[in-house]
Parts: structure tokens; C-alpha cells; sequence
């Protein structure tokens, strides 16, 4: 202990003053000193002296952080008038540093609650036909080709593919997506689609239904238009400058061309990508954009599952922090569409998933194609967590969570088989089999 005088100090440099704030009785009486004034580094104690040292900012730092911050002002402002981000200012999202991530998040969130406040769609998946896809798509688990041990059967009865919308609709779904594995509908197929189309809408006529079958053929968006479906996805998946190298079988104007069918139908074109097949930025930067020429107004977000089985089985390129950013970047990019959270989001962004729906708008509720999502429980407790309206919702529309229930963010594995060490939950309930849905 040092016995001299406090008020009188007589060594060390800087300047002196009492502070009143201590940890013992005597020094809260008497006071203590504290040096003031000195360079940058951390605090030091010389006795009972407390030496304070104010860090100083590095330049570089300020430097980053101010051009940062101009231009996500800009690409606020730019998208709360409903205008896309440039190539080049896309490109800069996708490089933005982990420092300024909730910066990012923070900029894309005001958009999304420009267009959205703060709803969320809660969308749910049907698969009507499993497996035994004659296309070679390299990132699908039910590819030709493929070993991938998930579920396999032809299609769905009217009254079961009815009666699995039911339940999503049950969950709070304001949109069920009828999905079927192949090239594209033959016209007996699309016979029983139009059918299943017709039995959900006559049930729930303020529920959406979007198709997802491939590759249309003149004349089928227009009948599925008739049979009173609202909307068709067809994904362009990855730039145009890579397509060849995720499939052979079909080209990417091909698909483009089948949205755009969708569309001159009158039916609201669904489009969106899968991130973390290897693609570059530039690849992720020419999709958005062309998803936007292409006027889609839902724009799925899908983060590659690896199947085992798959060619692109243990490829895990991505991190929460670089889903972040290509969430944003679609959201700048595509600032009035309804972007929504797709496969992959349980696996990759984890314990990000309520920034990510500062971002995003939609969702999808449940299972998936050939995998498992997170309980469906917990995707409303999310929801709640984050105060987010669930649309459609009767009263206020705020999810809400179940008092007593426990639940937990991670996949949930209890009815599926994991996929080798991946962390992949195959799909082993809902659709095709007899075991209740994720709903």
C-alpha cells in the first residue's frame, strides 16, 4: 500500500485527479488517483494509482468503418425507393468485413421493413413425387445417379396431397408449394396436379398454391393458371456462366424461359438460387440480377444441403457470416421481392437465423424436399422471439410460443436418418410415409 499523500502525488507523468469509486471502504473514503492523458494501450495499476489510458482509433479503421457506413446509406436509400443495387455495389456487400456485419444487417433490415414491416409468410412444402429424377443436377439429392438415401415414390394421391396441405395450413402456412421431382409434367401429370390444386383451394380459397414441377411446356402454365394456382417456382440456381457445371441435361435458358412462361400465364414467378455449390461472388452477384430482370416476385434462398450420395457430398463453403451476406445482397438487389429463407438454413446460418430474418421475409415452415428442418414449433418460437407477424395469423398476428414446450433450433433428427457425418437429417415423415408431418 502506498502511504503518501493522495492529493499530492509526487511520480509518473500525465495529470491527476481523485476518484471516488473503489473497491474497499477506506479508498471509497479517501478517494483514490487516476492518470489521465496518456497514450493509447490498456489500463495499468501503480499502487494504489489506477493509470487510465484512452485507446486510440486506428485510421484504417475509421477509414473502412466511415466507407462502410456510406454505402449502406446508400443502398438504404435506394432501395426504400424500390431500386436495385448495382453490380459494384453488390459485389461490396459480398465483401464487407465480419466488423461491419450488423451494420449490414442493420441497412438490409430497413429495407425489407420498407415493403414488409414486419411480417413473415410461413410457406410449406409438399412433395408429390420422390427420387428417380432423370436430370443430373450435381447438388440434388434425388439427381439420376444419385445414392442418397432418401425417400422414393411416385405420386401422391388428390386426397393425401390434400390432406399434407391441410396440415401446413394448420401450422400457419399462408402458401403450399406442390413440388414433384423430374423433368417437367406430362399432360396426364399435370391432370392430377391441377386436380390436387383444386381440392386445397376449395378448402382454403385465401391460401396460395404454387407449383414446382420443371421445365413447362407451351399451354401447362396456362391450365395450371385456370386451375386456380398462384404462382410457379422454377429456380435459376446459379449464374449462367457456371450452369453447365452443376447439369448437363438442361440449360439455363431453359429454365428461364419456363419462368417466364409462368409469368405471361399470369401466374407470380417464384425464382430464387443455391449459394455454396463453389460459386464465386461474381456467380451469386449475376444470378440476383438476373432474378430481378426476370421480374420474380418470390425469391427462395436455398444454402446447399450435401447429401452423401450427391457430387457435391461434404462441401461445406459456407458460414453464417457469408449467408448473412448473401441474404443482403439479394435483399439490395431485389428489394420489393418476398425473399425467403429455403433449404439449408438450420444447418448454415444456426444461431443466426433471427438476423437472418431481419433480412429475409418468408419462410419455409417444416420439412423440406428429402430433408428434415428444425421442429416446426421452434420456427414459430423464432418467429416470437424476434417479434415478427406471422401472416394471416388470426388476432395480432404475432407468433406466439407455446408455454411449457421446449424447443430448440437445431434440425430435428427424431424421425430421420443422418446422411453420413454431415449433419444431414434425410426425411423420413409427412409425404409418403405413414408417420405424422413437421407441421
Amino acid at each position: 500500500m502506498v502511504s503518501r499523500d493522495r492529493s499530492t502525488p509526487t511520480r509518473g507523468p500525465g495529470t491527476w485527479r481523485k476518484q471516488t469509486t473503489c473497491c474497499g471502504p477506506a479508498q471509497r473514503a479517501a478517494g483514490h488517483l487516476v492518470e489521465v492523458g496518456r497514450g493509447a494501450g490498456a489500463p495499468r495499476r501503480e499502487g494504489s494509482l489506477v493509470v487510465n489510458q484512452t485507446p486510440t482509433p486506428r485510421p484504417d479503421v475509421l477509414d473502412r468503418a466511415h466507407d462502410a457506413r456510406a454505402l449502406f446509406d446508400v443502398l438504404v436509400a435506394q432501395g426504400v425507393r424500390g431500386e436495385p443495387a448495382t453490380r459494384a455495389q453488390a459485389l461490396a456487400v459480398l465483401g464487407t468485413p465480419d466488423e461491419d456485419l450488423l451494420d449490414l444487417v442493420a441497412a438490409a433490415g430497413r429495407v425489407r421493413r420498407q415493403w414488409f414491416g414486419r411480417r413473415v409468410r410461413l410457406n410449406y412444402l409438399v412433395n408429390l413425387k420422390s427420387g428417380l429424377c432423370p436430370e443430373d443436377c450435381t447438388y440434388c439429392s434425388q439427381r439420376l445417379g444419385s445414392t442418397a438415401q432418401v425417400l422414393k415414390y411416385s405420386w401422391l394421391s388428390t386426397e393425401d396431397a390434400v390432406a399434407a396441405a391441410r396440415a401446413g395450413i394448420a401450422g400457419g402456412a399462408r402458401r403450399v408449394c406442390l413440388v414433384a421431382s423430374g423433368r417437367g409434367p406430362s399432360d396426364r401429370d399435370l391432370t392430377r396436379v391441377t386436380a390436387m390444386v383444386g381440392g386445397i383451394k376449395t378448402e382454403h380459397a385465401d391460401v396460395e398454391v404454387c407449383a414446382c414441377l420443371g421445365l413447362l411446356r407451351e399451354g401447362q402454365a396456362e391450365r395450371l393458371a385456370a386451375a386456380g394456382a398462384d404462382a410457379y417456382n422454377h429456380n435459376l440456381n446459379t449464374s449462367e456462366a457456371t450452369y453447365a457445371d452443376i447439369c448437363t441435361t438442361h440449360e439455363y435458358a431453359d429454365r428461364v424461359e419456363t419462368v417466364e412462361r409462368a409469368r405471361g400465364a399470369g401466374l407470380s414467378p417464384c425464382s430464387g438460387l443455391i449459394a455454396g455449390m463453389g460459386e464465386s461472388d461474381e456467380d451469386l452477384v449475376d444470378v440476383a440480377l438476373a432474378l430481378r430482370a426476370l421480374g420474380a416476385d418470390s425469391v427462395p434462398v436455398n444454402f446447399l444441403v450435401p447429401f452423401e450420395g450427391t457430387p457435391l457430398a461434404g462441401t461445406w463453403d459456407l458460414t453464417p457470416q457469408r449467408c448473412l451476406r448473401i441474404l443482403a445482397m439479394v435483399r439490395f438487389v431485389c428489394p420489393t421481392a418476398e425473399l425467403r429463407l429455403a433449404a439449408g438454413r438450420e444447418v448454415h446460418l444456426r444461431s443466426l437465423q433471427p438476423l437472418a430474418l431481419e433480412i429475409a421475409s418468408s419462410i419455409f415452415l417444416g420439412d423440406y424436399l428429402t430433408s428434415e428442418g428444425q421442429a416446426a414449433q421452434a420456427d414459430l418460437d423464432l418467429l416470437a422471439g424476434g417479434g415478427f407477424v406471422v401472416e394471416g395469423a388470426d388476432g395480432d398476428g404475432r407468433a406466439a410460443a407455446v408455454p411449457g414446450e421446449p424447443t430448440t433450433t437445431a434440425v430435428a433428427r427424431g424421425a430421420g436418418a443422418t446422411s453420413g457425418e454431415t449433419g444431414v437429417t434425410v426425411r423420413r415423415r409427412g409425404p409418403g410415409t405413414s408417420v405424422a408431418p413437421n407441421a
